[in-house]
C-alpha cells in the first residue's frame, strides 16, 4: 500500500514527511562567566584567622605557636576539646596541669591519660625527660597512642585495653618502644622503650554524663643493646628448645642474669618463667617463629619479663628462631641494662603459678 504525504501528494516511506522542519533551537545564551578565585581566597583567609585565633588560645610557650603548622594546630585544638569534655574546667579536683614540675620531677616516668577510644587527652610535661620530645611535639607523630607506640606491640596494647575497658579497676601493663627524638635515637641507638601501667576510671562531674579515661604510668625500660653495640656479648645468653619452648640447653651465663644452674631449666617449659601479663605477646612470637619459611630467618624481637630464681623479674628481649631441620628453636635473650634502684624494688614479685 502506497502512502501519500497529505501535503504534497508524494509517496512516501512509511513515518516520514516532506513538512519543512522546524530551524534549529537556538542555542541558550552563554552563562556570564564569574571567577571563583576572589571568593576561593577569602575562604582560606577566614580560616587562617580562625586558625590563627585558635593556636592564640593554646596553652603552650610562644615559642611552640611559631612552628606549629595547620594541622597540628588542629591536633591540639581536639586535645584541649577532649581534655575540656572529660575533666570540666569547673570540676574539682582539676586534671594534671595542677601538678607543678617539682612533683612530675618525682615520679620515675610521666602520666598519660587515654579516652575510652584509646585518643590522647593528656600527657605530663616530663614527657620530654623520657622520650626527648615535649607533649606538643609527641602530638605531631598522631592523637592517638597507637600513634606513639612501635607497631609491633600495636595489637598487644589494644587487647590490654580491651581487656581493662571489660573489667574497670584492673590494672594491666604493656611494653613497647615509643617514638623519640632524632637526637635521642643518635644518642641511644634506637627508641626508648617504655612500660606503661594503668586502668580505667569512671569519672562523674555535676552536670556531665558518665564517662571513662584510662590513667596510666609510663616508665622508662633500660633500652636494649644495639645489634652493633661492642662488648653486647656480656648482655646476652642463649637458649635452645624444642619446638614447644622446653628448655635442652642453655649458655652458662644464664646464672648471671636469672640466677638459675643450666641444669636447672634444662627440661623445664619457658612459658614457666614468663609474666603472665606478657604471655600472649610471647605466645605470639612462638607461632611467628613457626610460620616463618627457611632455617635461620629470625622473628621480630620481643621485650619480655622472665622470672629469676630470687622472685624478681628480668626484662629482656628474646629473639628466636627455628634451627636447621625445623626440630628446634634457638633463642637470644639480650638483656636490659640495669635500672635505678627504685626500677629493681619495683621489679620485686610473687613468684607465679608453675604450668
Amino acid at each position: 500500500m502506497t502512502i501519500f504525504c497529505s501535503h504534497c501528494h508524494r509517496p512516501l516511506q512509511a513515518e516520514m514527511n516532506c513538512l519543512p522542519r522546524r530551524g534549529k533551537q537556538a542555542a541558550s545564551a552563554p552563562k556570564p562567566f564569574r571567577s571563583t578565585k576572589s571568593a576561593s581566597k577569602a575562604r582560606r583567609d577566614q580560616i587562617n584567622v580562625e586558625l590563627q585565633t585558635l593556636r592564640s588560645l593554646l596553652p603552650i610557650s610562644a615559642q611552640e605557636k611559631e612552628r606549629l603548622s595547620y594541622l597540628h594546630t588542629m591536633a591540639l585544638v581536639c586535645l584541649q576539646l577532649r581534655r575540656a569534655q572529660l575533666f570540666p574546667p569547673d570540676s574539682a579536683p582539676p586534671v594534671g596541669p595542677a601538678l607543678g614540675m617539682e612533683l612530675l620531677s618525682l615520679l620515675p616516668g610521666f602520666l598519660l591519660v587515654l579516652s575510652a577510644n584509646g585518643k590522647l587527652v593528656y600527657i605530663s610535661e616530663n614527657v620530654a625527660q623520657v622520650l626527648g620530645l615535649s607533649m606538643v611535639e609527641l602530638l605531631a607523630q598522631g592523637d592517638t597512642l597507637f600513634d606513639i607506640l612501635d607497631r609491633r606491640a600495636q595489637e598487644d596494647a589494644r587487647k590490654k585495653l580491651l581487656l581493662a575497658q571489660e573489667e574497670p579497676g584492673r590494672e594491666v601493663m604493656f611494653v613497647s618502644e615509643m617514638r623519640t627524638s632524632k637526637a635521642f635515637r643518635l644518642q641511644h641507638g634506637g627508641n626508648q622503650v617504655v612500660a606503661v601501667r594503668g586502668r580505667f576510671k569512671a569519672l562523674r562531674w555535676p552536670a556531665s554524663p558518665p564517662s571513662t579515661v584510662f590513667l596510666a604510668l609510663c616508665t622508662p625500660v633500660t633500652r636494649l643493646l644495639a645489634e652493633g653495640d661492642t662488648g653486647s656479648q656480656d648482655y646476652l645468653f642463649q637458649s635452645k628448645h624444642i619446638l614447644d619452648m622446653t628448655f635442652t640447653d642453655v649458655t652458662e651465663s644464664v646464672t648471671y642474669y636469672l640466677g638459675y644452674h643450666r641444669e636447672e631449666l634444662i627440661g623445664r617449659s619457658w612459658y614457666s618463667l614468663l609474666h603472665p601479663e606478657d604471655a600472649d605477646l610471647a605466645a605470639a612470637q612462638h607461632r611467628a617463629v613457626g610460620e616463618l619459611l627457611g632455617a635461620g630467618i629470625t622473628a621480630e624481637t620481643a621485650v619480655l619479663r622472665l622470672l629469676r630464681k630470687d622472685c624478681t623479674w628480668a626484662w629482656l628481649g628474646v629473639t628466636a628462631r627455628q634451627d636447621s631441620g625445623g626440630h628446634s628453636i634457638t633463642c637470644t635473650n639480650r638483656c636490659l641494662r640495669s635500672g635505678s634502684s627504685e626500677g629493681r624494688r619495683a621489679a620485686r614479685c610473687r613468684a607465679p603459678v608453675p604450668f
